[in-house]
């Protein structure tokens, strides 16, 4: 049996992308040629790896079990490479990180004096819904996940890394802007314009409305946070999002701040890999520069 680490590579992007016409984007391959790669690794394997149904591609048993070790192949390539630069003094390779989409809004904090002290690292960057995080953390698919709540049922490490500060939030002009001390009960009536079911931030909210008997009157369900604060400023309802993402419209005045009595709900945020696994020199040196407190709390 002998196959290259080209195949290898070219299946892992097929299987990733799920199509052979963006995994030939990525490696900047024609499509045939793809195709190719892969014929040629079902033919070195005896195997048939990929099964198309419809206009989708499914992975079979064996593929699956290819794409297991041509995963743990590349990453120890890529390893490799990355220790052999450090040895010399030298500190190159690839840092693939997956975050939640609220952790998009204080990222460039916590990366700016990263990739300035280490330029010759490049930094692959997956922004998505928190299930996809975790799918992609059980699935072992990038160096490092950034999320709130670190997932439950998965032997993960996770450290915390920064506060995160869930606040209730108002359009302007509201009535109770300004009034401190607001009983949530107060607010037992008000339509609420919440994350979808799944995010980190819904779950936060919908514990401590269980947590004070309260059954919230839901007018919309949301996957951004950007259409969610449009939908606040606009007169919708109320909202209850992590203070990373308002900064610029509270200095504003584009939405307003509760105070609510139990808020802030304070959380952090995390960073998590799969416990037991080989960290890259990338993804060492960045969990270094998070535990030297270069990002700093939020």
């Amino acid at each position: 049996m002998r196959c290259t680490l080209r195949q290898l590579q070219v299946f892992a992007a097929v299987a990733r992308h799920a199509s052979y016409t963006r995994a030939a984007e990525e490696l900047h391959l024609t499509q045939p040629a793809v195709f190719t790669q892969v014929k040629q690794l079902e033919d070195a394997l005896g195997a048939v790896l990929l099964d198309r149904i419809g206009k989708r591609l499914f992975l079979t048993e064996a593929g699956q079990a290819v794409l297991a070790t041509a995963r743990e192949t590349l990453e120890g390539i890529e390893r490799l490479e990355m220790q052999l630069a450090d040895l010399q003094g030298l500190r190159r390779g690839r840092l693939r990180l997956a975050i939640v989409s609220t952790a998009q809004y204080f990222l460039p904090r916590l990366l700016g004096a990263f990739c300035t002290e280490n330029p010759g690292i490049e930094v692959a960057l997956t922004v998505t819904n928190r299930q996809t995080v975790i799918a992609r953390l059980a699935a072992n698919e990038d160096d490092l996940c950034i999320l709130g709540q670190p997932p439950e049922g998965l032997d993960v490490v996770a450290r915390p890394i920064a506060r995160n500060a869930i606040l209730v939030l108002a359009p302007p002009g509201h009535p109770l802007a300004g009034v401190t001390a607001v009983p949530f009960a107060a607010l037992a009536e008000a339509p609420f314009i919440l994350r979808e079911p799944g995010s980190g931030t819904r779950a936060a909210a919908e514990k401590f409305f269980a947590e004070n008997g309260i059954r919230p009157q839901v007018r919309m369900e949301l996957g951004s946070n950007e259409a969610i604060k449009a939908a606040v400023a606009a007169g919708l309802g109320l909202a209850i999002l992590s203070q990373d993402t308002i900064t610029l419209e509270a200095e504003t005045g584009r939405l307003a701040v509760l105070d609510v009595q139990g808020f802030p709900l304070l959380r952090v945020w995390n960073v998590a890999y799969p416990r037991g696994k080989h960290l890259s020199v990338a993804a060492r040196a960045f969990l270094a520069h998070l535990a030297a407190g270069s990002a700093g709390p939020s």
